[in-house]
């Protein structure tokens, strides 16, 4: 079942296909590709069909089958979430 989890990033923006790696959703720059092109990720509740589109603090990223990660300034969140081993 989708579930909803905070994404913490280091920068201002973030390219949405490095997100969902980095997020752990895809494990490869292609896989996020082909989600993307599928238009079976939403940013801020519409379809988008580019993975380069930048997304920042305050988006909220929804993939069909996933996860919905609300995103955040890694200054902003109030508690630090535990690191993907995946990620490692």
């Amino acid at each position: 079942m989708p579930h909803e989890r905070t994404v913490r990033i280091h920068t201002g923006t973030i390219a949405l296909g490095a997100l969902l790696k980095w997020a752990g959703v895809v494990g490869t720059g292609g896989e996020a590709k082909t989600l993307i092109a599928a238009r079976r990720v939403l940013v801020n509740g519409q379809v988008e069909t580019k993975r380069g589109r930048r997304v920042a603090s305050g988006d909220l990223i929804a993939v069909q089958g996933g996860p919905t990660l609300a995103i955040v300034a890694a200054d902003d969140a109030a508690t630090p979430a535990p690191l993907d081993p995946r990620l490692s």
